[in-house]
């Protein structure tokens, strides 16, 4: 996989929803450019952030290639992810937090898997060398918890080890964006699902502890997955042949 800088003709386009992240974004874009260097662009979609972080990455627009997509309101993560896509130019989606938890290092080895041949490539906790760092044991059992519930209501996410990442790639072509309909902060069960692929990788990484700031997830985002996976339920029953 070393090699896909050099391979690559095509645009990356990397989605990042933000709210109040202003400390944790410069850190994270520069980290992007040492990765990435050329053909890409960031697209921050960023719900109106009370700490200023749209304006931050404005600024940050300045120097490298980011553009900036600012919300009325705090509308959701997986929401976010779906503007960002409207936006976005590339060939190839890559989302992922910026809260500094997912390794802007291993969207080269996406890359790769890509341009090999994959439709999406999962960057998965759960799966040799991959891990977490920093979870409380509440958080931990949440996690799986939610990957165990998806792969019983949903046949497609039966042969995934972690359908709940928030890093991954996506190649454009293989999504319809007006089919989907997201909800809470969970959208690549929803991507898996409603995609006309089955070329599917997944990739070790170590989820590590956020940099600055406070965790977004609320009470109310585990009622919002409970109701997604019931939708992608019906969804594939529905288009089930």
């Amino acid at each position: 996989m070393g090699n896909w800088l050099e391979k690559m003709h095509t645009m990356i386009s990397v989605i990042i929803p933000t709210y109040n992240e202003r400390d944790n974004l410069p850190i994270l874009i520069d980290l992007i450019h040492s990765c990435l260097r050329r053909d890409y662009e960031v697209i921050v979609v960023d719900d109106s952030s009370p700490d200023g972080t749209y304006l931050v990455a404005g600024r940050l627009a300045e120097k490298y290639p980011v553009r900036v997509v600012v919300r009325p309101c705090k509308m959701g993560l997986a929401s976010a992810v779906v503007e960002g896509f409207r936006n976005a130019c590339g060939e190839f989606f890559v989302v992922m937090d910026a809260d500094l938890q997912h390794p802007p290092e291993r969207i080269g080895d996406m890359i790769g898997m890509a341009l090999g041949g994959y439709d999406i490539v999962i960057g998965s906790r759960y799966i040799e060398q991959g891990g977490v760092e920093g979870l409380s044991f509440f958080r931990r059992l949440v996690s799986r918890g939610a990957i165990i519930i998806s792969k019983i209501f949903v046949p497609k996410l039966r042969g995934i080890k972690d359908p709940v990442s928030g890093f991954f790639l996506v190649r454009r072509n293989v999504i319809d964006i007006d089919k989907l309909s997201p909800k809470g902060f969970k959208i690549l069960m929803e991507i898996i699902v409603k995609s006309n692929t089955d070329k599917i990788a997944e990739i070790p990484y170590i989820f590590k502890s956020r940099g600055k700031g406070k965790s977004k997830l609320k009470f109310n985002e585990y009622i919002l997955f409970l109701i997604h996976v019931l939708k992608l339920m019906f969804y594939s029953i529905h288009n089930r042949g």
